[in-house]
């Protein structure tokens, strides 16, 4: 595999990544005592790890900011070339 390719996997596994786990953080936060936040979070993303944190959901939330940055370094680096 070239270099592009390679890009380019780290780049759809990273945004697809990213995208189940905001819908799973989302989910949750329906679940919780405050559910208006769901709604919330998938209107304004970076809502989602930071209230997913403070509800106790770690690794939903952890893996939320680690492909978020996987998914924003890999595009620039695409970007750039």
């Amino acid at each position: 595999m070239t270099r592009d390719e390679v890009l380019l996997l780290v780049l759809l596994v990273a945004f697809a990544l990213l995208i189940t786990v905001h819908l799973t953080l989302a989910m949750g936060l329906a679940v919780r005592r405050r559910p208006w936040r769901a709604a919330v979070a998938l209107v304004v993303p970076p809502l989602a790890p930071y209230w997913g944190f403070r509800e106790r959901m770690w690794i939903r939330s952890a893996v939320w900011v680690v492909s978020a940055i996987a998914y924003a370094t890999s595009f620039a680096l695409a970007r750039g070339r």
